[in-house]
């Protein structure tokens, strides 16, 4: 894990236990930015998905680019996207389940596997469909590892 990641990892981390009180226009801002963030991930995972599943013909160009904003998401220092009280229990629209903050470990060992997943597509994913497909598995295993312990079903 890069120097970067594991400082964005500290503080989502942090952020999770001992965010200030925040007002409900601060609460709906940190949840549209996050799932707004979720969403950018989506449609560059979805470019992939596609190649990968031969949807779409593999451009080497076209999967870096998708495998670099997905990279960049994964630096993003996102303190300010989970202050308390964005959870689904208490906020309306949030799929985000309050164990998320009451499980601090788990949260940061599937944020370090997301970092490292992301890392591995962006060195992948210009270098033949073969490569990205093998670098795609891992990618979505770490989404869903998170998704399955930390978000409310639809």
């Amino acid at each position: 894990m890069t120097f970067s990641r594991k400082i964005a990892c500290i503080a989502l981390i942090g952020s999770l236990g001992f965010g200030a009180a925040a007002s409900a226009q601060d609460v709906s801002a940190a949840v549209s930015a996050r799932q707004g963030s979720m969403n950018i991930l989506a449609l560059n995972i979805g470019v992939l998905a596609g190649m990968a599943r031969g949807n779409a013909e593999y451009d080497a160009e076209t999967a870096q680019a998708a495998a670099d904003n997905i990279a960049t998401i994964s630096m993003m220092d996102q303190r300010f996207y989970w202050p308390p009280g964005s959870d689904s229990d208490s906020f309306e629209g949030s799929r985000v389940l309050a164990s998320a903050w009451e499980d601090f470990a788990g949260v940061a060992e599937k944020s370090a596997a997301f970092g490292a997943a992301a890392e591995g597509i962006q060195a992948a994913a210009g270098n033949g469909l073969e490569a990205m497909q093998a670098a795609l598995g891992p990618l979505g295993a770490s989404c869903g590892a998170c998704h399955d312990d930390y978000r409310q079903p639809e």
